[in-house]
């Protein structure tokens, strides 16, 4: 990996270019910034959803995908280099079944609404699908790994049911879409 920052402010980039972990120097629209920029954000919403009252092991999941975001950070910054690997995808493949097993069945769209903490876990949600968006658009110019792409997909379901489970934490339930249409068939 390319050196740490030792100073915050060191005006390289003042000519529209970044380094990248492997020390070369893009433009700072490329597709590799962008999608960079995508998954720091994401990690920046589960910061700001982590400032919420949650169950503990809501929280842990949380923390551990906070490290892995930063290991997709990692990985995207370096042309060529891994380091999110495939348990990272079976451990949100894990959380995702635990938690969707214990919701009950939707039986109609829900709005990203409820309680705070579930709002900003559909927040982190839309982040998460706009980061994979942006890693498939790198993926289609420069060679990447499956793992990134799979990785913001899993995640942005399960922040999806943990909105759910959020919402349920002090007795609430989902917001359901009232569809004028389904409600006019409801009544035929």
């Amino acid at each position: 990996m390319g050196q740490r920052l030792t100073q915050i402010a060191t005006r390289t980039g003042d000519d529209g270019t970044t380094g990248l972990g492997d020390n070369t120097r893009v433009s700072k629209h490329s597709l590799r910034v962008h999608a960079m920029g995508e998954v720091d954000e994401l990690n920046s919403h589960i910061g700001l959803l982590l400032c919420e009252d949650l169950p503990a092991a809501v929280r842990a999941l949380l923390v551990q995908i906070q490290h892995q975001l930063f290991n997709l950070g990692g990985e995207l910054s370096i042309p060529g280099f891994e380091l999110l690997k495939a348990p990272a995808v079976l451990a949100l493949d894990t959380a995702l079944a635990e938690h969707n097993a214990a919701l009950p069945r939707l039986q109609e769209f829900i709005l990203p609404a409820g309680t705070r903490a579930a709002a900003q876990a559909h927040v982190c949600r839309t982040v998460a699908r706009r980061a994979e968006r942006a890693v498939v658009a790198l993926g289609a110019q420069d060679a990447l790994k499956d793992t990134p792409r799979q990785y913001l997909n899993r995640l942005s379901d399960l922040l999806f049911v943990l909105a759910r489970v959020l919402n349920r934490m002090h007795g609430g339930d989902d917001v359901y879409w009232h569809s004028e249409r389904l409600a006019q068939t409801a009544a035929k």
